[in-house]
């Protein structure tokens, strides 16, 4: 029966080769022997140390991060002498640093059954073969140049044909207003109207105020909905009241001009009321300018 000296001799001798023959690597010895760690504490940890070493060497080489090669991409497996054992974590790598810090103007956008895709669009993207867009690009760069003016520019009431681009036109634009610290909300009105219902309970309050107050909001798809008194005088005319007395630009998609739009809120199962739909109409005018935008169905997000 072996002792267990004989046994653990064995095992360090096996652990002494296997980190020579790392060692063989050239780059790899240069590499471990840079990280100011005693021999007989890297001999231990000579498998994890390969990893690491591997990772470091994938970054030297690294072009961008959607072909990152390492275990956990966007990071590097790092080693750490502390007292007598080393000790290994995940770090960013400095092109997720980089892409974290350059995306940060993310987070003052703010989406609600919108695909995420859309924190994406930007104005180098935009088709440029549609002169029917030419209007509505001039009115943004116009939109953005005045922005910080006392008096606010008017958002847009842009509606048009199905898959047109519409949405993705004002997202462009809300992720641009959001690069210089704008917070905004796009927002898929008719989801809105049945989460919003739905939180009586809970927190109504705090979502309609937030509506209410954000410095940019899109409504989207306004006109999809299912008409009904709540929607129309207890949701979407206190907001836009609010927003037109406090100037906050407000941004509308539909597929519907603003006078079928007006038809649209004047019928709900209550019966015909076109004296509402009409004041819903006149904030959103107060609100707006109104733009189209027909065009082939372009839609891929």
């Amino acid at each position: 029966m072996k002792k267990v000296t004989d046994i653990y001799n064995a095992d360090l001798t096996a652990l002494h080769q296997s980190f020579e023959d790392a060692c063989a690597d050239k780059d790899f010895k240069k590499f471990v022997y840079g990280l100011n760690i005693k021999e007989d504490i890297m001999i231990k940890y000579t498998s994890s140390l390969e990893d690491a070493f591997f990772d470091c060497q994938n970054c030297k080489n690294c072009k961008d991060l959607s072909n990152c090669p390492n275990k956990l991409a966007g990071y590097v497996y790092t080693p750490v002498a502390d007292n007598n054992i080393i000790v290994f974590s995940y770090d960013a790598c400095p092109k997720l640093n980089k892409k974290l810090k350059d995306d940060s103007y993310k987070e003052n956008l703010d989406l609600f059954e919108m695909p995420k895709g859309l924190k994406e669009a930007s104005f180098k993207d935009l088709y440029k073969d549609d002169k029917n867009r030419i209007p509505i690009i001039k009115y943004f760069k116009e939109f953005i140049d005045n922005y910080n003016n006392d008096e606010k520019p008017k958002g847009i009431y842009l509606n048009g044909s199905f898959g047109s681009g519409k949405t993705y036109l004002m997202a462009a634009l809300f992720n641009e207003m959001a690069k210089k610290g704008i917070r905004s909300i796009m927002i898929y009105y008719p989801e809105f109207l049945v989460n919003l219902k739905g939180s009586f309970q809970t927190n109504f309050k705090e979502k309609f105020n937030q509506i209410k107050k954000i410095p940019l909001l899109l409504l989207d798809d306004i006109g999809a909905e299912n008409c009904s008194n709540w929607s129309r005088d207890e949701v979407l005319g206190p907001i836009l009241q609010y927003r037109m007395e406090n100037r906050l630009p407000t941004f509308f998609t539909s597929n519907l001009t603003m006078e079928e739009l007006e038809t649209a809120l004047s019928i709900t199962s209550s019966g015909v009321d076109k004296l509402k739909a009409r004041r819903i109409i006149e904030r959103i005018k107060q609100l707006t300018i109104p733009l189209e935008l027909i065009s082939k169905n372009r839609r891929d997000w």
